[in-house]
């Protein structure tokens, strides 16, 4: 399939993503409880700021302001009736956005999760997810995306529901799920599952990959899982890492990351050795950060693959399941975390 984002990586190598979005509207004055997706209509001007700022910091793909987007997400502030108008206005505002920068810039629609649970552990069946994903997929698709970019999932049940509803809208389709539990996603994902679950899907992903999560150093060691259980079945991927700023911490009453501009391109050269093809930042992540990451990832030759031990010490504590699985064992759980110098949960936006 010829399109936008497989050009670019074809031209480039490696791409750089964006940053967070909730983080940034918080800046602007999105107050907590709100939902950020009525902003394409209520206050467009903020989100094409938004938008225009990661352009301008270098970034070659852009999400539009959509994670929340589905009717599910969309009913916690009765807008399960404005699935189109919310997500056209978003996908409409970046895609205006581009085209005034003249950059070369993929358009990315955000599909988070619903929010519910699946069968068998939930109540909500595969086919109904699914009819909301297909909703929000043709809505931005309506708005002019690029590709469809599928975020923060943590189970396969899910996986499966938005991926078979994004292919109705016929885009080159992204996923990513959030790897925070000891090396494992909330609902018991591992790095390697995400691989193996490429032999069953019905649409194949254009990429795949992981965000946010605990922090950047264990999202390195995610993506140096999924490049070894790669490796081992010898497929060819195109890996995604977009890490959290550091680890959240309460600073005069507000959530603050710890991350630097210099952790952050540390990462992002950590993710291109491990592995990773299209690398940003989530939760925390400022224009100023993806600057740093840009600047990064220009100035780096991709080498080896880091030892982890490299990674606990530069970026921060790594989950003993985490270090398991780069060992072959499957099998550990519970909490316990290596020495380092960070560590912690963060959750997206």
């Amino acid at each position: 399939m010829s399109n936008k984002l497989s050009v670019l990586l074809e031209q480039n190598g490696v791409l750089l993503l964006d940053g967070a979005t909730g983080t940034n509207l918080f800046g602007m004055g999105l107050q907590s409880g709100d939902s950020p997706e009525f902003w394409n209509v209520d206050h467009p001007d903020r989100i094409a700021k938004h938008y225009r700022s990661f352009i301008d910091a270098g970034s070659d793909v852009v999400l539009t302001n959509t994670f929340g987007g589905t009717a599910y997400r969309l009913k916690l502030h009765d807008g399960q009736d404005r699935v189109q108008e919310l997500n056209v206005a978003a996908a409409k505002i970046l895609c205006e956005q581009v085209a005034a920068s003249g950059r070369d810039v993929v358009v990315a629609g955000s599909m988070g999760p619903t929010g519910e649970i699946l069968e068998p552990a939930g109540s909500v069946t595969i086919e109904e997810a699914q009819a909301a994903f297909t909703e929000q997929a043709l809505a931005l698709k309506a708005g002019g995306v690029d590709v469809l970019w599928i975020e923060t999932i943590s189970s396969l049940e899910e996986s499966h529901a938005a991926i078979r509803g994004a292919s109705a809208a016929g885009l080159p389709i992204v996923l990513t799920l959030s790897i925070d539990t000891n090396g494992r996603t909330m609902m018991g994902v591992t790095a390697a599952d995400l691989v193996n679950l490429q032999r069953e899907l019905e649409v194949p992903l254009l990429a795949f990959g992981t965000n946010c999560g605990v922090g950047a150093a264990e999202v390195v060691a995610a993506i140096m899982n999924m490049q070894k259980t790669a490796d081992e079945n010898q497929m060819d991927t195109v890996l995604v890492a977009k890490g959290n700023c550091g680890i959240p911490e309460w600073v005069n009453g507000e959530i603050s990351y710890s991350g630097t501009p210099e952790l952050m391109a540390t990462y992002a050269k950590l993710a291109m050795d491990a592995g990773a093809q299209i690398i940003g930042g989530c939760c925390g992540t400022t224009p100023g950060h993806v600057a740093a990451m840009r600047a990064a990832i220009d100035d780096h030759n991709k080498g080896n693959s880091p030892d982890i031990q490299h990674v606990i010490d530069t970026l921060g504590s790594v989950t003993a399941g985490a270090q398991a699985q780069l060992k072959g064992d499957q099998s550990v759980e519970g909490g316990a975390v290596s020495k380092g110098r960070r560590g912690g949960r963060s959750r997206r936006r």
